[in-house]
């Protein structure tokens, strides 16, 4: 039996009376100068988890039923169900993420924030550029992946500072599994099998770490995005999914490993998982048990993508180029929907993949407004969100053929 891993919780309660605000399609969280209560990392820490994983499913598996085959009921038994999917997550597919560092300390300033993290003898640094929108602070702020396909200048239109961070000095690609390399390496060791996903994740942690213990005149910690396209896209999917503290969740053209369901990328043309843990040692090491046969996997995106619920999740698809596997994309935010959904937040996710131009990581018009909706909303609590699901039809999926369990619903 795994006790999961940290600190009690108190997150929950306060999200879902956010989410009882929305329910009428305006926002009645405190205005933006006001700080919300602190989440915590890891709302499920007190949960106690079975390892388990269930049995070979083509379709996908069911995100309402417990390890032990017994069904949730009530929105207070998500939390547990969640820590069990985030078990299954990181044994089974991304790796472990550990307990929060022994230390964390860094300074943030108008330019940057630098972070410096001990933990089991050892130490490890990196540091990132803050560029911050007009007007007067404290501002909420977006993690932006990598440095390209995320439109930064919506963003700070959108009222919100910009964290450029680069994730490859958190963890490398260009390494073999066996000698991974970066600040979270240096760390937890070379060999550690815990995938770059993962790892560029942790890093965002340990930023958001720093600005929760700033002054707070510069940035809020409260009000913390995350973004990026591509392979940064499915870093950005990883990290809102695992650090709750993330109020906001903008993944861009993710591909395999990202958005789309590992059971049906490869059949729709789109990069198979093979292909995907081969490329790069995004995925953990675990996650090569299952390139060959996804059905034996005991977990999903659609899971990934619940993770975040009730929270802020906006995801941007390309229907374009095929090797991104929109069309899989689109069922898991579809699955993803269904325990928004069961949780009273349906106008919590947004998807679009309608879109004209289909140059990978090109910006597009028609992310603009629900990604300034986004940003106002879970960042700054000014408005509704923008409540959107636009498919395309060249692209569109059908949950009903990738699932054989209802959505309950659940209690207050």
């Amino acid at each position: 039996m795994r006790l999961s891993r940290h600190r009690p919780r108190r997150w929950l309660a306060a999200t879902l009376l956010a989410v009882a605000g929305l329910a009428g399609g305006t926002l009645t969280a405190p205005p933006a100068a006001a700080a919300r209560p602190l989440a915590e990392e890891d709302d499920g820490a007190d949960c106690q988890v079975e390892p388990g994983s269930g049995p070979s499913n083509a379709l996908l598996p069911d995100p309402f039923t417990r390890l032990d085959g017994s069904r949730i009921t009530s929105r207070e038994d998500w939390r547990c169900r969640r820590a069990e999917i985030r078990e299954l997550a990181e044994r089974h597919v991304y790796g472990d993420r550990p307990a929060p560092p022994e230390s964390v300390s860094g300074t943030v300033s108008p330019t940057g924030v630098t972070v410096n993290v001990q933990d089991q003898g050892r130490s490890a640094g990196f540091s990132v550029s803050v560029d911050l929108p007009s007007g007067t602070g404290p501002f909420p702020a977006v993690v932006v992946y990598g440095g390209f396909g995320a439109d930064t200048a919506a963003i700070k239109a959108a009222g919100a500072a910009v964290i450029s961070y680069d994730p490859y000095a958190v963890g490398a690609e260009g390494t073999p599994r066996n000698a991974k390399r970066g600040a979270f390496y240096d760390l937890y060791g070379a060999t550690s099998p815990t995938g770059l996903l993962q790892a560029w994740g942790w890093g965002v942690s340990r930023i958001i770490d720093v600005i929760e213990q700033s002054d707070g005149t510069v940035l809020r910690a409260d009000a913390t995005g995350v973004t990026g396209c591509s392979r940064f896209g499915k870093g950005a999917l990883v990290a809102g999914a695992f650090d709750q503290r993330i109020a906001l969740t903008m993944p861009i053209e993710s591909g395999t490993a990202g958005v789309p369901i590992f059971r049906g990328v490869a059949a729709e043309g789109g990069q198979p998982p093979d292909s995907a843990y081969g490329e790069q040692p995004w995925l953990g090491d675990a996650f090569g048990s299952y390139t060959g046969d996804t059905a034996a996997l005991p977990v999903d995106t659609h899971q990934i993508l619940g993770m975040i619920a009730p929270r802020g999740l906006l995801v941007m698809e390309n229907p374009h180029v095929d090797w991104l596997g929109a069309r899989s994309g689109s069922v898991a935010a579809l699955g993803g929907a269904e325990i928004y959904e069961a949780l009273g937040a349906g106008s919590h996710i947004s998807y679009v993949s309608d879109v004209q131009d289909g140059t990978h990581c090109a910006s597009r018009a028609e992310w603009n407004g629900p990604l300034t909706r986004s940003i106002q909303a879970f960042l700054l609590s000014s408005g509704s969100p923008p409540d959107v699901f636009r498919v395309s039809g060249a692209k569109s999926g059908n949950l009903a053929e990738w699932r054989d369990w209802q959505t309950p619903v659940l209690t207050d």
